[in-house]
């Protein structure tokens, strides 16, 4: 007769069986994210002034892609003109923006094994901030350009402050996760101090275009050239983070756990944290503050796919994506033909959504992660401590707490 811990373990091939069906729904989930993202900023082109549907747009763009050209000054070369210089750009760079401040709070949660933490842990936006702001009441720049471009300028190198000395802190002096967190938050107050310091000296005009500067916004997006430093760093940056999934899905066990299986877990956090501080600068340098992003958007995917990342991390990215057009999509629409701000838009939209996702997981958040040794849970679709090192399936399960839904 077999025995009681025999009749309960799940046959090898039900598991494998069961595991591949639920990475066809991720993929799924994947695959209608995209749809929806053409969809969305199909309908955003129409938003042009020109009287074109959504089909023609996508005509337009397609037509564009493959080299076709039209007579100049007919109606067709001023369509196609609009479209491709004045409103896609826009629309790219607002899908990559998502993706990049998505990504990025991935990483830091995993990274600081903290469900509250996303990209602007380190202090990057109150960083950003302070160096614009010096840009535009004081003229000073960190380098000889001057105008639009030396307050991006500016900002990214502020941006980059904040995030260095946390890094060169946590490399010299041991820190939990908790305990960057809160530096991090010390040096946010040191930098918005500093700016609220020059802000108090700046004229009205001065003023106005400091304060609307740290709300983001796309409108200011009027050409590819803007796009392409926030498009190459976001797209590189992704990738690298992708290929370190499972790297993250092993820290995101704790970091002793992570250490004893093989991660050089200071180095790990070391790199995960130049890249994102790098990113994060990059576009907020372009675009202003952006928030939520970051905390809505992976778990929003969590509750969905689970807690690996290496699903979390693309489908993360995506969300996000939509997120921010969605946003840019009303903040055009709603009070026309004047404009809202992006930043404001995605903050009244995204502080409910992740209200909710809080107050209905509310138990899943007392303890950030926890281990099962139960192989029931693997129905939920959590990763297991083999996929967690190769990406493939095993036979124990330790998943991310807020990778389940609580019952």
């Amino acid at each position: 007769m077999l025995s009681r811990a025999t009749r309960e373990t799940p046959d090898v091939s039900s598991l494998e069986g069961r595991y591949a069906r639920d990475s066809k729904r991720k993929l799924l989930f994947i695959a209608v994210c995209i749809v929806l993202i053409i969809a969305v900023a199909g309908y955003a082109l129409t938003i042009n002034g020109r009287d074109l549907s959504m089909l023609e747009c996508y005509r337009y763009v397609l037509d564009h892609i493959l080299g076709k050209t039209y007579e100049y000054q007919s109606l067709d070369w001023f369509n196609d003109y609009l479209l491709w210089n004045a409103y896609l750009p826009r629309i790219v760079l607002g899908v990559f923006l998502g993706a990049g401040l998505a990504v990025c709070g991935v990483a830091m949660q995993a990274t600081m094994n903290n469900p509250l933490a996303d990209s602007y842990t380190t202090g990057i936006s109150d960083g950003a901030c302070f160096g614009a702001v010096a840009a535009i009441v004081t003229g000073f720049t960190f380098s000889s350009v001057m105008g639009s471009m030396g307050i991006v300028i500016n900002a990214f190198i502020g941006g980059l402050i904040p995030a260095i000395i946390l890094i060169l802190l946590s490399n010299l002096v041991r820190m939990s996760p908790a305990t960057m967190i809160l530096v991090g938050i010390a040096l946010s107050y040191i930098f918005s101090g500093l700016e609220s310091s020059i802000m108090v000296l700046a004229d009205a005009d001065s003023l106005k275009e400091a304060y609307l500067w740290q709300i983001g916004t796309l409108g200011d997006i009027a050409s590819w050239n803007q796009c392409y430093i926030p498009i190459a760093v976001t797209i590189v940056s992704t990738i690298i983070l992708w290929l370190c999934s499972n790297k993250l899905n092993l820290l995101s066990l704790g970091e002793d756990s992570a250490r004893s299986l093989g991660l050089d877990v200071q180095t790990f956090k070391t790199i995960i944290m130049i890249i994102v501080s790098i990113t994060v600068a990059a576009l907020v340098s372009y675009v202003g503050i952006v928030g939520f992003i970051g905390l809505v958007a992976p778990h929003l995917v969590r509750m969905i796919l689970g807690g690996n990342n290496r699903y979390v991390i693309p489908a993360s990215a995506l969300v996000g994506s939509l997120l921010i057009l969605v946003a840019d999509l009303i903040s055009r629409t709603v009070i026309a033909p004047e404009e809202l701000r992006v930043g404001i838009v995605i903050s009244m939209i995204g502080a409910p959504i992740f209200l909710y996702i809080i107050l209905s997981r509310k138990r899943s958040y007392g303890e950030v992660f926890r281990c099962s040794g139960t192989i029931s849970r693997m129905t939920a679709g959590c990763p297991t401590s083999r996929e967690l090192i190769t990406g493939g399936t095993g036979a124990s399960c330790c998943t991310p707490a807020s990778s389940w839904r609580p019952r």
